[in-house]
């Protein structure tokens, strides 16, 4: 068989069988010009053009290593999947001892341990719930928290919040309250937006009687917004009078994030009816969702052997993320993450915080735990006001591309802008930081900050840069 190989390459040349490390070895230095020729082709190109396009060796906990040995702090790991860092040895050990075991799983036709003795792990941190399903993906486990509680409510509509985030599959696309997402991809189901800490919209929806649950980020990822005070609480009322769920989609914030074990612990007495999880559950290696809820509502999705297979997942529950995720709870309890998470997101918060009457481009630091967003608005100074306009006149969301640029390029410290059109950096970094990384990165951004308070320079020529190519590709 003539292997295919990129376009201009020679076909390698391999003694028989499978050597990854040689097939790197040979291949590896392609690894931008393979994903133009056969993948997302839009994702090189946009990591060139904003000077992402790095080539990483190798990594562990909280930084990666580039050929020439330098580190980079990681503060978005992998969009929160390495609650971790990378390769934590626990987990490494865990899959290397799970492979080493040759179970016979996915059999369909028994019980193994693995997948009991996680949910009951994972039913430790919320005991008002009784059930998992295990899935593949935070979409998968909201996708199941969307048909269950339609089918054990008998009721047809969901609500969400604006600009939430809960999945790209059709179903938890429909409950995404971001319209860059949803164009191009109708129709969806039939569910509605309220604002998020409106009370008031939520009432009158459930008062039509059709609405089986509502679904929320107890902290939203777009924009880094907690719900007000008292929301959770007041909602679940509501809902419960409504005969309806409230559904917590904690895919990002839960297993330690935000200085709880789970975002809606934050405020008193909220206990939901299902809750979404995945991302950190994994350890980074091994894809994992999981929805837990009450029994009743298992029981009736599940409500005859008939039904036994009526909601499933042909990879869920595999011995490999069953293992992964044991070991990754483990490690929150033996390493005592969620308050380290707490700990040091405070202080990195009030350290950035300290910083926003110091400077006039910076508007507000938000969040909670290791969860953090760092906003920026509008100077009062003409000369930067000026420079802001240009920004804004292009493409809202350009001045925080331009922090977000030089504190990678200069500085090795890989952040993310929070959404698209936001003037807002989202920190997520490993939940395993401490106040070393904690001075690196306040360091950084300082001189970032001063770089563009000072009023010229390589940060407004790049500002410049990416006004030419918002107006380009409108």
């Amino acid at each position: 068989m003539t292997e295919r190989t990129t376009p201009g390459t020679t076909p390698p040349t391999r003694d028989k069988g499978f050597d990854l490390a040689a097939l790197l070895a040979e291949r590896g230095g392609e690894r931008y010009e393979l994903h133009t020729a056969y993948l997302n082709h839009q994702l090189p190109r946009m990591l060139r053009t904003i000077g992402f396009d790095k080539v990483y060796e190798r990594a562990e906990g909280a930084y990666f290593w580039d050929a020439e040995g330098n580190d980079y702090l990681d503060m978005l790991a992998g969009f929160g999947v390495m609650g971790l860092g990378r390769h934590h040895p626990v987990v490494r050990k865990a899959l290397h001892d799970v492979l080493d075991a040759s179970l016979a799983d996915l059999t369909r036709f028994d019980c193994q341990p693995l997948p009991g003795l996680l949910a009951e792990k994972l039913l430790t941190h919320s005991p008002h719930l009784d059930r998992v399903f295990f899935g593949n993906s935070g979409t998968e486990a909201v996708e199941t928290a969307l048909k269950f509680a339609r089918y054990a409510t008998g009721k047809p509509r969901i609500l969400y919040c604006s600009h939430a985030f809960h999945g790209l599959t059709t179903g938890s696309l429909s409950v995404n309250g971001e319209d860059g997402f949803r164009d191009g991809f109708a129709p969806l189901l039939p569910d509605t937006a309220i604002e998020m800490g409106d009370l008031d919209a939520l009432e009158r929806e459930l008062r039509r009687g059709d609405v089986a649950g509502f679904v929320v980020e107890p902290i939203q990822g777009k924009g880094v917004y907690a719900t007000p005070p008292g929301f959770l609480r007041a909602a679940q009322e509501l809902l419960r009078r409504h005969k309806a769920l409230l559904i917590a989609d904690e895919v990002q914030t839960g297993l330690g994030r935000t200085g709880d074990f789970y975002a809606y612990q934050h405020e008193e007495g909220v206990e939901p009816d299902l809750v979404c999880v995945a991302k950190a559950l994994s350890g980074g290696y091994v894809p994992v969702g999981a929805t837990l809820g009450k029994d009743w509502i298992f029981k009736k999705v599940y409500s005859s052997m008939d039904r036994v297979l009526v909601h499933s997942a042909s990879f869920g529950s595999n011995a490999q993320a069953m293992a992964a995720g044991l070991a990754v709870l483990s490690v929150i309890e033996d390493e005592q993450i969620v308050a380290n998470a707490r700990a040091t997101g405070d202080l990195l918060r009030s350290r950035l915080a300290a910083l926003v009457d110091r400077y006039e481009l910076l508007s507000e630091v938000r969040g909670r735990g290791l969860m953090i967003g760092i906003e920026f608005g509008r100077p009062k100074s003409i000369g930067l006001r000026s420079r802001w306009a240009m920004l804004q006149k292009a493409r809202k969301g350009l001045f925080a591309q331009m922090v977000v640029v030089p504190l990678l390029q200069r500085h090795r410290i890989l952040t993310q802008v929070s959404g698209d059109h936001l003037e807002v950096i989202k920190l997520i970094p490993p939940l395993t930081i401490g106040e070393r990384e904690v001075d690196r990165f306040v360091t950084a951004f300082t001189a970032v900050m001063d770089d563009a308070h000072g009023g010229g320079g390589l940060m407004w020529d790049f500002g410049r840069t990416l006004v030419k190519q918002a107006i380009t590709n409108r």
